[in-house]
């Protein structure tokens, strides 16, 4: 049974692959911020695999290395990493931005999978084993108006999991990235600071992914002979051809 850590389990795309993934027997650490969630998380997947959970806030380096060095010792063997935790703040123009709002970005979307990366890594060099999955965006790819900081934190994350790739080749280890474009889960809400109707604006006339077509592509990935390594992906619904190029029907 391998074993598989997910950051920023407790919502969207890290939910669906925790639980795709527990359905599919894979052991799974269970890491987030609100620990109400990984307590229900943890009694459902319970019943189809082994569960741990990891109460922190991946933007807190002293946290995640405690966080990490506290998993037991049936856990401590981590085949897959999946660098989920991530979120967008605001929608403005550079000359408007909130800078507390480029900050959470930068902490969390770069440094955040840079802190969980450092502490997992050295067990997988040690094994000459191991799955680094880094959860990117369309925004790494393309740059779109008023997305500045939220894009240049996802081409951060699109060079990392280059540069990881080519690192670790040598230990034999797997480092690719997937990168969706609009998907409905509660990025958009959290990147309106609540707004809901805002937030609903964005897939108006449009059928987005889900955060389960995500888990399935994670979960292939994932399960593909270990001579297989999928380097880099881009998932865009059939509305989608672009970061700015979407057809609805309204």
């Amino acid at each position: 049974m391998k074993t598989a850590l997910i950051t920023g389990a407790t919502s969207g795309i890290g939910r669906a692959t925790a639980r795709l993934m527990a359905k599919n027997h894979f052991r799974i650490i269970l890491c987030g911020r609100r620990e109400d969630r990984l307590a229900e998380l943890q009694d459902e997947f319970s019943a189809l695999t082994k569960v741990h959970t990891l109460n922190f806030d991946v933007r807190d380096r002293k946290d995640v290395e405690a966080a990490i060095a506290s998993i037991p010792d049936d856990f401590a063997n981590i085949d897959i990493l999946i660098n989920n935790a991530g979120n967008a703040h605001g929608l403005d123009p550079i000359e408007n931005g909130d800078v507390d709002d480029w900050d959470a970005m930068i902490d969390i979307n770069i440094k955040g999978l840079l802190y969980v990366s450092k502490e997992v890594i050295p067990g997988m060099v040690e094994r000459r084993a191991g799955h680094i999955i880094n959860i990117g965006s369309i925004a790494g790819k393309e740059v779109y108006p008023n997305g500045n900081v939220y894009a240049a934190t996802k081409h951060a994350v699109d060079a990392i999991n280059q540069g990881m790739r080519m690192d670790l080749n040598q230990y034999g280890i797997r480092v690719g990235a997937i990168n969706p474009g609009m998907v409905n889960t509660e990025f958009s809400e959290v990147r309106f600071k609540g707004d809901t109707q805002r937030a609903e604006n964005v897939y108006k006339g449009m059928e987005p992914l889900k955060a389960e077509d995500i888990a399935d592509i994670i979960l292939f990935v994932v399960t593909r002979p270990y001579h297989v390594n999928i380097a880099d992906m881009l998932v865009l619904p059939t509305a989608q051809a672009s970061a700015t190029m979407v057809t609805r029907k309204i």
